[in-house]
């Protein structure tokens, strides 16, 4: 019998532990299946020929790209235990807040591992304003959706593992500070905390040792390109 769901991702990527997450929360079985992202396998480039990344979900030949739309997808398919809020206009800010966690927070967290001097004194700056913002929207709830974790909480549910890691890669930097973003910081332990994130989460220290060559990569491509 042939897996009806298949999942293409790599291991430390943050867009595919979404998928992760919210597959293993909806109980669906899964086939998940490793790519080398510096090493595009053929049946990556075939399945994902626009964008060339990961992650893929495969439903029954259908095949879904992006994490935000496979997240969606996922929680039509399998209605049980539901992702969205059903109210329209909370639907519309958790896809609104979801967004800004990847295009505000996301890359400028990034950038900051990675860069030096000014660029990355800039980028600090815009993700520590991200997180002020997140911490507004967050307030006093467990979760983002409310009492459980939901579409918002596994969008931007990377933040309390991946910018530690990050900090620590990028050196001199610190953008996740507990005592400024308490509500965030409370929010994240009881993320990382439940049982199905904690058990699907990357190595610690395979992941810093990842970032750590990653920033340097990135950086040195960045001084070539500007000369």
């Amino acid at each position: 019998m042939t897996t009806k769901v298949k999942l293409l991702g790599f291991w430390c990527s943050p867009f595919a532990f979404r998928v992760v997450w919210a597959l293993k929360l909806k109980g669906v079985e899964f086939e998940y299946i490793e790519e080398d992202i510096f090493n595009k396998s053929t049946e990556l480039l075939e399945l994902n020929p626009v964008h060339k990344k990961v992650p893929v979900l495969v439903h029954d030949k259908r095949v879904i790209v992006e994490s935000f739309v496979i997240l969606e997808y996922i929680d039509e398919t399998w209605p049980q235990d539901p992702l969205l809020p059903q109210d329209p206009y909370e639907k519309a800010m958790a896809r609104f807040w979801a967004k800004f966690g990847d295009e505000k927070l996301l890359e400028s967290a990034y950038k900051a591992m990675w860069s030096k001097g000014e660029e990355k004194q800039k980028a600090m700056k815009e993700a520590v304003e991200s997180l002020e913002k997140i911490e507004e929207v967050l307030g006093g709830k467990n979760f983002m959706g409310g009492n459980s974790i939901g579409y918002l909480d596994l969008a931007i549910g990377w933040i309390g593992y991946w910018i530690p890691v990050w900090e620590e890669a990028g050196g001199s930097m610190r953008i996740l500070d507990s005592q400024k973003f308490p509500a965030i910081a409370e929010w994240s332990a009881k993320f990382l905390k439940h049982p199905v994130i904690k058990e699907n989460l990357p190595p610690r220290d395979r992941t810093l040792a990842y970032c750590h060559k990653r920033a340097e990569e990135i950086y040195a491509n960045f001084c070539a390109s500007e000369n």
